[in-house]
């Protein structure tokens, strides 16, 4: 009995020796780390906060992007981001699964209701069944990058609808524009990008979105704060906030107004006439400031969807050659040196340069005609005269006053020069006329200021101000800039009324564009399209128009271009017209500039002439810019046409009739509407056939009508009569085709 128990007093003791042991070894361990801190080099603290320490992102805003009053053109709105479960661990109750289940039904409903995934299910089919990760890890979930990104509440809700097992969607922002098409290649779009670290940034990607892209990107904010092990955040721990600074608004130039009136045009005129592309700027000649800008083809930047579109802006990044629209510049150089003599004679049809030929449009030429008439019917010749008369180093260095071949300074990016070709005397005569030398669409904005702004150029900008969205503080103010006075302010006024004169003289070449309440002046332009391998295209030309309006103080200018369109037996004017049109009209109504108060100084009042000598009032409205038609031999005035007192554009025709023998004018470029009034006063018998303008007559002008013989009279419209001149131009000719 004894022999036992000291053996179990001896184990005993063993026992305590080793408990001893290693309490000691415990002990010492825990008062190392407490001294030192540290555990195999490594700092306990660190790993502790590593392991338990969180940090959650606030996302900052993108700033917004403004109309000049306020109405949003781009800002972020909130959309959702689809997760797809894909692990079965997700899944606790069979019963109710909550990771997905049936790839290919899962895949068929999201390619029905995202048009990013559609056709696509193959491809989705292949990711939802990918349970691994690259490195043989399972995967958790998965993501469906820039498709599965942006997908609004409507499209959210279907799917939901759905009831499809694993699909989730988080809440996140998405750039949205409002507007659709709208000024798109001017503002164009952003994306959602996704950075290394796994957070995800807007980025511009083209357009304002891109240029200004450091503005508009904000500052990610962050919230730090202590969980335990199981991610719960633990009482009394300390949360660090870091706010999110939002992107700096920016508010355009731009009139969201006239923006759409200007889409609803090109649209129209895009579907109805399929030309290859378009271009069309608003800006206001006081300032500067842009007010629409756009071109086709175009895209919606919520889809970015286009077809034989150029990813550019072809306002401020293409180069053209701009056609007799260039004459306007050419007239107001001649104006300004005192070398523009509007009476005085010039032989039109061709014009000969060493071993070069020019041709006007109407390649036998009208004869001897005033230069006057010559800008009205826009001869390319007139402006060869011209050039003689100014001297080629002169013309240059206005083209330069003007700023072609210098950028405008424009606040856009990757603005192009284009060229002045002046080293041959061949290539400054064309120059004169818009052809050879290149310029782009914002230059000629630009130089259209000084004609419209009493000859002071204002520089072009889109950027009217930089805002801090946080405090409304303005970081950025534009002012308008001037870029200086090519011309004298007389000189403007006088290239207003003669380019206003293109409108309403009978010889005009812009008669498209005579709007009902305000007095247009322009100039239209019908430019070849050179060819790559050098010379021009047959038969395809770009068909433009710069005008402005009120004539006597300018509003807005109005530049249109429309390249190739398929002509329904019209000119090429009328589509362009038919953008300008309704754009100049409407916008200036939206300005609220009212016709009534707009001095109409090339609107002429008449009143009733019957009784009165028709010598006397021929001379009188022949001075006021009518055209007095006397049906009669002269004498006292019977009748008269019109015969209300009212106001006449200039150029307009009054029919006054007399007693005695008819003698037979000339009937050349006489509307329809003319003919039929002279008709109607004459009683004559007189056969019409065709419609548009009269190109011929049977009896020739100034025959005195003894009897009643038919008078076959033949029309065309101008775009039979532009068809014939192109057809009959001779190769090899460098010439402008020019339509009335």
């Amino acid at each position: 009995m004894k022999k036992k128990r000291f053996r179990f007093q001896w184990g005993a003791f063993l026992l305590l020796i080793f408990y001893g042991g290693l309490f000691f070894l415990l002990f010492t361990r825990m008062v190392t780390l407490q001294a030192t801190g540290e555990v195999e080099g490594q700092e306990l603290a660190a790993r502790a906060a590593a392991k338990y320490g969180k940090e959650s992102v606030i996302t900052a805003n993108r700033g917004k992007i403004y109309d000049q009053n306020g109405q949003v053109i781009a800002e972020d709105t909130l959309s959702y981001r689809m997760i797809a479960i894909v692990s079965e661990k997700a899944t606790t109750d069979p019963k109710n699964p909550r990771h997905v289940v049936d790839s290919e039904k899962t895949a068929k409903v999201l390619a029905k209701y995202i048009p990013a995934m559609k056709d696509k299910e193959d491809e989705i089919v292949k990711k939802l069944n990918n349970r691994y990760r690259s490195d043989g890890e399972p995967l958790y979930q998965v993501e469906f990058g820039s498709a599965g990104r942006g997908i609004s509440h409507e499209v959210m809700s279907k799917i939901k609808e759905e009831k499809l097992p694993g699909i989730l969607f988080v809440s996140d922002l998405k750039r949205y524009y409002p507007n659709g098409v709208f000024a798109s290649h001017l503002i164009g779009y952003a994306l959602k990008k996704d950075n290394e670290d796994g957070t995800v940034t807007t980025k511009g990607e083209m357009g304002l979105e891109y240029t200004y892209d450091k503005e508009l990107t904000g500052v990610n904010g962050k919230v730090e704060y202590e969980t335990d092990a199981f991610r719960y955040l633990l009482p009394n721990s300390e949360k660090m906030i870091t706010p999110a600074k939002n992107g700096d608004d920016i508010y355009l130039t731009l009139d969201k107004t006239i923006q759409s009136f200007l889409e609803e045009a090109m649209t129209k005129v895009e579907q109805e006439y399929n030309p290859e592309s378009m271009t069309a700027v608003v800006a206001d000649p006081k300032t500067g400031k842009i007010l629409a800008m756009s071109q086709r083809p175009t895209f919606n930047p919520e889809t970015r969807e286009s077809q034989n579109m150029k990813w550019l802006n072809e306002v401020i990044e293409e180069t053209i050659e701009p056609g007799s629209t260039m004459k306007t510049f050419t007239l107001a150089s001649a104006i300004d040196t005192g070398k523009w003599t509007p009476n005085d004679l010039f032989k039109s049809g061709s014009y000969t340069v060493f071993d070069r030929t020019i041709r006007d449009h109407n390649r036998y030429g009208w004869g001897y005609i005033t230069y006057l008439q010559g800008f009205q019917r826009s001869a390319n010749t007139a402006m060869a005269h011209l050039l003689t008369k100014i001297g080629d180093d002169v013309f240059i260095d206005y083209l330069d006053r003007f700023g072609f071949g210098h950028k405008t300074g424009i606040d856009l990016p990757n603005e192009a020069t284009g060229t002045i070709l002046s080293k041959y005397p061949i290539q400054r005569v064309t120059t004169t006329y818009g052809q050879g030398s290149t310029v782009t669409p914002i230059q000629l904005i630009q130089a259209m200021t000084a004609i419209a702004n009493d000859g002071k150029m204002m520089q072009p900008y889109v950027i009217d101000r930089i805002v801090d969205s946080s405090t409304g503080k303005i970081i950025q103010n534009h002012e308008p800039v001037e870029k200086g006075q090519p011309i004298k302010a007389d000189t403007a006024k006088q290239v207003r009324e003669i380019l206003a004169s293109t409108l309403t003289s009978e010889y005009g070449t812009a008669k498209d564009f005579i709007l009902e309440d305000y007095e247009v002046a322009g100039k239209t332009g019908t430019a070849q399209i050179p060819k790559a391998s050098g010379g021009y295209l047959s038969n395809q030309y770009l068909y433009s128009f710069l005008g402005l309006a009120p004539v006597d103080d300018p509003q807005l200018i109005v530049y249109v271009s429309v390249k190739k369109p398929k002509l329904n037996n019209e000119l090429g004017s009328v589509p362009v017209s038919k953008v300008f049109n309704p754009v100049m009209l409407n916008s200036l109504k939206h300005l609220n500039i009212n016709p009534d108060d707009v001095q109409h100084v090339n609107k002429v009042s008449i009143q009733d002439y019957t009784g009165q000598s028709s010598e006397a009032v021929e001379v009188e409205l022949a001075n006021d810019g009518l055209q007095p038609i006397v049906v009669g031999s002269g004498g006292k005035i019977i009748e008269q046409y019109p015969t209300n007192t009212q106001k006449l554009v200039k150029g307009s025709f009054v029919f006054l009739k007399t007693e005695g023998e008819i003698t037979l004018p000339d009937f050349t470029n006489w509307s329809l509407r003319n003919l039929l009034v002279f008709k109607s006063m004459t009683g004559l018998e007189m056969e019409i056939f065709g419609e548009g303008f009269v190109a011929s007559q049977s009896v020739s002008a100034g025959t005195v009508i003894t009897d009643s013989s038919p008078i076959v009279v033949k029309l065309k419209t101008p775009a039979e009569s532009f068809v014939q001149d192109v057809e009959s131009a001779s190769e090899g000719e460098v010439e402008e085709v020019e339509g009335e």
